[in-house]
């Protein structure tokens, strides 16, 4: 008997090619990856939809789903605090449907995001790519300020693998660059802790270009993780040149925004100002929400002639700009985790790509994305 999920699947793309103006059918985008989907698992419930990429290259490259998960919302800075037994049953469904990476820091909470992400994905530990951050001091359960002092770094990454229960962090970043500290120093401690089998691959986070260059000499970067949406794509116009003449994949984080391109958040939206950053954000604050509405239109319209939600269409772009381009959406729910994977079977046609660019590109994005020492984090 027929799988009922694969026809689901085939009825949801003929949808999407019957309302579209141009099918599914033509040619993908040249810079679409190529890779092969992972073989199903059996008794999953759901139908494996993520394909495969690959961060870093040669022998610091990892192969990794085309959409990976960001924890940091299961447990901290988005106002509410699922159960946890909720959460770690998402987790466990996401790596059953072909989530092979997985996105915590120290920070987050501090400390009980990656509690969370060790506990969930202890038993299927061989299967899937952890990633976590150093960087950061913290005091009385607050961030305090930079640290990527050798010795810091080090006591960092023995108290993650305890809290990850395990050997190994697949994938360690700077949480953020330490203007304190030479970033030479800072990739040669990483470099000594691959070495001993600690951490297996180097990242950094919201780095300059040259700071990236001179980290890559010391040990190879295999990712760069940095902020980048639809509404946010000034990486566009230097760091992903960098990531591609270094050999470095590029995974964005908060790639919806911080959950306002589902166009699911509006100017009557309330943030929790005690646990949710996005309350002091001014591109949260109500006038810019609704300021901000015409991205929403643009990818609504977009989305209902094809069949694709708002998320979806703002996630396959990011995709649709290079093969080794990553996201990381974040997710408290099963359906908009279903949703969030469907989006890397999109292929847009070169015309359709030109479509959506050339109409976001009209739209003046009115706020900032950080405020005080957070903006001068992102600086480095």
């Amino acid at each position: 008997m027929e799988n009922p999920n694969n026809a689901t699947r085939r009825n949801f793309f003929k949808t999407g090619a019957a309302l579209g103006a141009s099918l599914l059918a033509a040619p993908a985008f040249s810079n679409f990856s190529t890779a092969k989907e992972q073989a199903p698992k059996e008794n999953i419930g759901l139908p494996n939809f993520t394909k495969r990429r690959t961060l870093g290259s040669g022998k610091h490259s990892l192969e990794v789903s085309a959409i990976g998960l960001g924890c940091m919302g299961m447990s901290y800075h988005r106002s509410f605090v699922p159960d946890r037994n909720r959460m770690i049953a998402l987790l466990r469904k996401a790596a059953e449907m072909g989530v092979t990476l997985f996105d915590t820091a120290e920070v987050y909470g501090p400390y009980v995001n990656e509690e969370l992400v060790g506990e969930a994905l202890a038993p299927l530990r061989k299967d899937v790519l952890i990633s976590s951050k150093f960087g950061f001091n913290i005091e009385n359960g607050q961030m305090a300020g930079l640290n990527s002092k050798p010795d810091h770094i080090r006591s960092v990454v023995e108290q993650s693998l305890k809290r990850l229960r395990t050997d190994h962090i697949d994938l360690l970043y700077q949480h953020r660059v330490d203007p304190n500290v030479p970033i030479e120093d800072v990739a040669g401690t990483v470099k000594d802790l691959i070495a001993e089998g600690k951490v297996r691959r180097f990242g950094l986070s919201e780095a300059s270009s040259e700071n990236i260059r001179k980290a890559h000499a010391v040990q190879p970067v295999t990712a760069l993780q940095s902020e980048y949406s639809l509404m946010w794509r000034k990486v566009e116009d230097d760091a992903l040149k960098v990531c591609e003449e270094l050999g470095i994949g590029f995974v964005p984080y908060s790639p919806l925004c911080r959950g306002y391109l589902t166009g699911l958040i509006n100017e009557r939206t309330k943030f929790i100002a005690s646990n949710d950053n996005r309350a002091t954000l001014p591109r949260y604050q109500p006038d810019a929400i609704v300021a901000n509405w015409a991205m929403i239109d643009v990818l609504t319209e977009f989305g209902n002639h094809r069949g694709y939600t708002v998320a979806q269409v703002a996630l396959a772009y990011l995709l649709a700009q290079k093969p080794w381009i990553v996201p990381i959406p974040g997710t408290t729910k099963q359906a908009h985790l279903q949703e969030n994977l469907w989006s890397a079977e999109i292929e847009f046609t070169v015309d359709e790509l030109k479509q959506l660019t050339e109409a976001v590109s009209k739209i003046t994005v009115v706020g900032d994305r950080y405020t005080g020492q957070s903006a001068q984090q992102v600086k480095n």
